[in-house]
């Protein structure tokens, strides 16, 4: 469990540092350059990640809570809404005007649908605080940079871009957990 936690405190350190602390990471910018303070912190943020995987994966099950069965439909439902606000991001069409934050966002809606489904102490502590984590960089991010300038919205028909590719993403993203042993629909 404690592989577990040091990567949630390394992944939510790292990208927290930039919006908590932008004097600092300014300094390192300059010391070290754009380029490799960026591969600095990618690093970095990859080794969170890796201890977030090897930790969940080696996490003993200590139950908190049964899941009801219903709640994998949400949890699915979620999900698909989860790809598409994550998409929002890059999207081109009349949705990227709608969220400040879509990536964040995105977390957060996913790590309620992965709580939904999974009751068990690793998996609070994983999206409970990646979920955390999304809400903190959000507030930090809003009070860095003040007032959000809305993006002029683009043609809705690069929105129907955006729901074939949710499809599509969605669909790898469940076949990848039922590679891995995790079956995300019921039965």
């Amino acid at each position: 469990m404690s592989m577990l936690v040091l990567g949630l405190l390394i992944w939510s350190g790292a990208h927290l540092f930039k919006a908590a602390a932008p004097a600092a990471r300014a300094e390192i910018t300059g010391r070290l350059g754009a380029v490799p303070s960026k591969v600095l912190f990618a690093v970095v943020i990859s080794i969170g990640l890796l201890a977030l995987i090897l930790g969940y994966r080696a996490a003993p099950f200590d139950a908190v809570w049964t899941p009801p069965t219903w709640t994998v439909h949400l949890n699915n439902l979620l999900m698909i809404g989860a790809v598409a606000v994550y998409g929002m991001s890059m999207s081109k069409g009349r949705t990227r005007a709608w969220l400040l934050h879509p990536q964040l966002t995105a977390v957060v809606i996913w790590a309620v649908a992965h709580l939904l489904v999974n009751g068990d102490l690793a998996s609070l502590i994983l999206f409970g605080g990646l979920g955390l984590w999304a809400i903190a960089d959000m507030a930090l991010i809003n009070a860095r940079d003040g007032v959000w300038v809305r993006p002029e919205p683009g043609p809705a028909k690069r929105d129907l871009v955006l729901v074939a590719i949710t499809i599509v993403l969605f669909g790898v993203i469940t076949a990848i957990h039922a590679w891995l042993g995790y079956w995300p629909f019921p039965g």
